[in-house]
């Protein structure tokens, strides 16, 4: 890799660093290209991504940044998970940690904040934006959903009186 290249690289990481709601910094030792692909895959249908990182070529991206805490994870065979949605790499990352003992989640960086194993797990188990907005439309809606039924109750129960009268008489 060429000093051009380089230059190329440390852009790109700082723009993946500057974008991502969280980033899962891990150890990949011993999966193979199959494995890592089926990763690859799981983060992208989530929104998120896998990056084989080069240590030194983090370490100036971060360098002078407040995510510079976080320099000391990069040692060893590296790659990072990361996605926008705070939540999603840290899922898919945890969820394919526990299937393949090989990939080793180190820690993570949610924003400035710098995580360690146990906060990226943490982190997992939120839920995501998607849920957290499915659940907020869910309470919106149900006191709705509860008025027009107690409106509708009065009309359907004359509606039933009415129904037995009428059957009563023709009976």
């Amino acid at each position: 890799m060429d000093r051009a290249q380089k230059a190329e690289t440390v852009e790109s990481l700082k723009g993946v660093f500057a974008g991502a709601g969280v980033v899962v910094v891990s150890h990949y030792a011993g999966l193979t290209v199959a494995d890592m692909t089926v990763l690859r895959n799981r983060l992208r249908s989530e929104g998120g991504a896998l990056k084989v990182v080069k240590n030194r070529l983090v370490k100036l991206a971060i360098a002078d940044t407040p995510k510079a805490s976080a320099a000391d994870l990069f040692t060893g065979p590296t790659a990072i998970a990361y996605s926008a949605d705070p939540i999603a790499a840290a899922k898919v990352a945890v969820a394919y940690a526990k299937e393949k003992e090989q990939f080793a989640i180190l820690g993570g960086l949610f924003g400035d904040q710098l995580l360690d194993k146990q906060g990226v797990t943490a982190l997992a188990t939120l839920p995501s934006l998607d849920e957290l907005r499915g659940k907020i439309i869910g309470l919106v809606q149900a006191p709705a959903t509860k008025i027009a039924g107690v409106l509708a109750a009065p009309g359907g129960q004359l509606a039933r009186v009415i129904n037995a009268y009428a059957t009563k008489d023709a009976a």
